[in-house]
């Protein structure tokens, strides 16, 4: 009988990781990397995706890291993206269903703005339905159909906070910001991550006795350079009086892969301080 912590050792094991550029997909990345399992980055650009694989192969010199810039929303992409990797490596052991346009305080997102729920453009929803649930969608039927076809393998669909709660729409506001230019958390994002909790158990169920597990990992008040009023607000929602770090993530994440977590599927898996027990 092997120690508890070989169960957290994912040796060789292949893992698809969409977003991966990202600011959390680094941290999913890394979590692979821990565990020893070759992690396989999708992303639209390029050049982050390239920056990535260098800063991580610099740390971890004798790993394996494979990058793929692509289109989640375009099966065909995915389908070639599985041909390859079944090619070279024969198996693919798991899926984290990372991507999506997140509108964050912090960035230039053009669905963080002074967009109300009545003018949100209708590109804009589908843009967010696109990336954050058909991507995840097309994503799990490319590479977990693989998974269920070898009776094993794992999924982790990203979620948020904001998939069990409402935005609280007070922390984005702005005093002596008229009412029509105030910038809101916009409703794409609350149906994106809702719906990625419904996938999570619908795939659950469908797949329980085929092998594969699926999970949600919700993540939650990422501090990430925003400005200080905006980090006061919203640690004044959170029991723990803070928001989260990057580093705080890995480590559950390299669970949930793992055979630590063999019994868990069906099950979503907040980090967020305590802020949706409040």
């Amino acid at each position: 009988m092997g120690s508890i912590f070989d169960k957290f050792k994912i040796d060789g094991k292949v893992i698809v990781i969409t977003g991966g550029a990202g600011l959390i997909g680094r941290r999913h990345t890394e979590a692979v990397l821990e565990g020893g399992g070759i992690p396989v980055l999708l992303d639209i650009f390029k050049e982050p995706l390239d920056k990535v694989k260098e800063q991580f192969l610099k740390d971890y010199p004798e790993s394996t890291i494979e990058t793929f810039v692509t289109d989640i929303t375009k099966k065909e992409k995915l389908e070639e993206i599985k041909e390859v990797l079944l090619e070279k490596y024969g198996h693919i052991d798991g899926l984290i269903n990372n991507a999506a346009n997140n509108p964050k305080m912090e960035g230039g997102a053009k669905n963080m703005g002074a967009i109300q729920f009545h003018n949100l453009p209708l590109d804009i929803w589908n843009e967010d339905m696109a990336v954050g649930l058909t991507g995840a969608f097309l994503c799990a039927q490319v590479f977990g159909t693989v998974m269920e076809k070898q009776g094993k393998g794992v999924v982790i669909n990203v979620a948020s906070d904001y998939g069990i709660i409402s935005p609280d729409q007070r922390i984005y506001r702005k005093e002596g910001v008229k009412e029509e230019d105030q910038i809101i958390k916009p409703i794409s994002y609350s149906v994106v991550k809702h719906g990625m909790i419904g996938m999570t158990k619908y795939l659950a169920t469908y797949w329980a006795k085929k092998g594969v597990r699926v999970n949600t990992l919700c993540p939650a008040s990422l501090e990430n350079g925003q400005d200080p009023e905006f980090i006061e607000k919203i640690s004044n929602l959170i029991p723990m009086g803070r928001m989260s770090k990057p580093e705080e993530y890995p480590a559950t994440v390299l669970y949930m892969l793992s055979e630590a977590s063999s019994y868990m599927t069906g099950a979503t898996v907040l980090l967020d301080g305590g802020r949706t027990i409040w």
